[in-house]
């Protein structure tokens, strides 16, 4: 699900699970029957616990994380991994207060959410199994669970844990306080030189790491970047990833003006798909559009087959090597994410900044 427009925690984003519906409202609640509803008035202290929230003074509870286990068959189950003794723990939504919405999509929603035993600030994404299965999306969710509940890296949106009950399906998620890059791209038409060059050493590190574990995302564009509190990179919707072994595909999917020549002619492809998406990702977020985008998807076709590559005058030499270099129509001439990261372009305007936490956690 694309939208996640998140901002800071504030008193009032979170609220009691009071029944009813006043002038005010903000809140979701769970009634009897499963029923979710609307409720009013922040409960006492939220205030503070925002402040705790915004200042990193709460760490993800180890009971939090772990795939759990239900009674019931799961719609999308995830891997079954043992990591502990709170690895059997299943949740339900009465363990949450839920907030207000910080997206709505095609099969749920997302709000802002806080575990009761820990306060843990998370984002709850709520997808109706009736949508799910209806539009035959149960493999792809099952692939979204899979992968991403195994992924560890400072610029990933981590699934912490998931649940359901005879309706939805719940995925705990990380909370990213400043929500989607892409809103913030429309709010700026264009980044400049430190933010695009700081945004393309993430993602180049996210990648490696995911590479790494053969896993390939498919999808890179604005909307399915998030930000974190410091404004770090957050990679998120690994609907369309895959999880391959042998790194090969050849299945078309993804966003058309990010999608790579190999894709649309209907090639084998592998990781070097995503080398490409962040090619493109790079022109648009110095340009304000992609490189190729057209008056009609024919011609969008056409150019990215072609790769009819047009730089305006306000893109930096540097910038433009390196998008060249990554738009390249044979994938193995694609410069590699190493490379990408080591570019001189991007090592003189990068100013990545990873979050306490994250220093101890990149293997």
């Amino acid at each position: 699900m694309d939208a996640r427009s998140a901002n800071k925690v504030r008193a009032g984003d979170l609220k009691g699970p009071r029944q009813g519906r006043g002038p005010d409202d903000s809140v979701v609640c769970q009634r009897p029957g499963g029923r979710l509803c609307y409720g009013s008035r922040a409960q006492s202290g939220l205030n503070t616990l925002s402040q705790r929230v915004l200042r990193k003074e709460l760490t993800t509870p180890s009971s939090l994380v772990l795939m759990s286990r239900s009674n019931a068959q799961p719609t999308a189950a995830a891997g079954q991994d043992s990591c502990g003794p709170n690895s059997m723990r299943t949740f339900t939504i009465d363990d949450f207060e839920i907030g207000r919405p910080l997206g709505k999509g095609k099969f749920g929603n997302v709000y802002l959410a806080r575990e009761k035993t820990s306060h843990f600030i998370v984002a709850l994404k709520v997808l109706f199994k009736s949508q799910i299965e209806k539009e035959g999306v149960e493999h792809q969710l099952r692939r979204e669970i899979e992968i991403q509940a195994h992924l560890q890296h400072p610029n990933i949106l981590r699934l912490y844990n998931y649940f359901y009950d005879r309706r939805r399906i719940y995925l705990i998620l990380e909370y990213a306080p400043r929500g989607e890059l892409y809103k913030e791209l429309q709010k700026s038409r264009t980044f400049d030189e430190q933010r695009t060059a700081t945004i393309m050493e993430e993602l180049a590190d996210a990648l490696m790491y995911c590479h790494a574990k053969k896993v390939i995302h498919r999808d890179i564009k604005p909307e399915n970047l998030l930000l974190g509190l410091q404004g770090e990179l957050k990679i998120a919707d690994f609907g369309w990833s895959v999880h391959a072994p042998s790194l090969r595909r050849k299945t078309m999917c993804g966003t058309l003006d990010y999608l790579p020549p190999e894709m649309i002619e209907g090639r084998m492809h592998n990781e070097k798909v995503d080398l490409w998406c962040i090619g493109v990702l790079c022109y648009e977020l110095l340009v304000g559009n992609p490189p190729f985008e057209s008056a009609s998807h024919n011609e969008t076709y056409r150019r990215i087959v072609k790769v009819d590559l047009k730089f305006p005058h306000s893109v930096p030499v540097g910038a433009q090597d390196l998008i060249s270099k990554l738009l390249k129509h044979n994938p193995s001439d694609r410069l590699p994410l190493a490379q990408v990261s080591a570019h001189p372009w991007v090592r003189a305007h990068s100013r990545r900044v990873l979050p306490p936490s994250a220093l101890q956690s990149i293997p």
